[in-house]
């Protein structure tokens, strides 16, 4: 199960559960971004896939076929109790304390007590956000450090650190960038140490679902 294996290089938790737990995610923010024709900053992945199936009727199809064969795999590696309720459920309840614990909530009772402000567009790039960036910075570069690093003494303090502040610049870089301030900046580094935390020593479904909820609420007061 995702919470029960010891530290690897990829953290605490079964790699390949996360995977399963976080694979509808990724079909969703897909299939999202297609139809309201909005992509994440850092996926370069999604627009790839898009100029190479030339136009949506074509990438819809390939990802019919990706969740095809995404159901294949789950079935011949026997991993259907991973999407179980009783698994699923209290990975992504837990990551939700850890959204609130980053401020969501406050936010969300002030503005919100009669309603959410949740619209199609902030609902795919909340998916979009908390798929890509959890797999590129924690996944790809943080793990990716630890493991260069082989796995010493300061390897993870490393990784946390370098990582987090890519994460942050992340945010201002690029056309679609935010104007630099150093309170966001600031704020994003230490989000992006807690995302680390938790992917780490919680795994990387709970991270996934953390940043996926946190973008959410904050979404919905904004």
């Amino acid at each position: 199960m995702t919470t029960t294996k010891g530290n690897g290089w990829a953290g605490r938790g079964d790699l390949a559960d996360s995977l399963v737990l976080i694979f509808p995610l990724i079909l969703a923010y897909g299939i999202g971004a297609a139809l309201t024709g909005h992509v994440n900053g850092v996926d370069l992945v999604t627009r790839g896939l898009y100029r190479m199936c030339d136009g949506r009727t074509g990438y819809l199809i390939l990802h019919a076929a990706i969740a095809l064969g995404f159901l294949l795999w789950i079935r011949r590696e026997r991993r259907w109790q991973t999407l179980r309720l009783e698994t699923w459920g209290p990975v992504v309840v837990e990551a939700a304390i850890y959204a609130v614990a980053l401020g969501g909530l406050v936010t969300l009772l002030i503005h919100h007590v009669l309603g959410l402000g949740l619209s199609a567009r902030s609902v795919v790039s909340a998916f979009g956000a908390g798929v890509h960036e959890e797999l590129v910075f924690r996944l790809g570069l943080m793990c990716g450090v630890v493991a260069m690093l082989g796995r010493t003494r300061v390897a993870l303090p490393i990784a946390l650190v370098t990582t987090s502040l890519l994460f942050a610049a992340a945010h201002h870089v690029g056309p679609g960038g935010e104007p630099w301030s150093v309170h966001a900046f600031a704020f994003r580094s230490v989000a992006g140490a807690a995302f680390g935390a938790i992917c780490w020593y919680r795994s990387l479904a709970h991270a996934v679902y953390a940043h996926v909820i946190y973008d959410l609420l904050v979404a919905a007061s904004g």
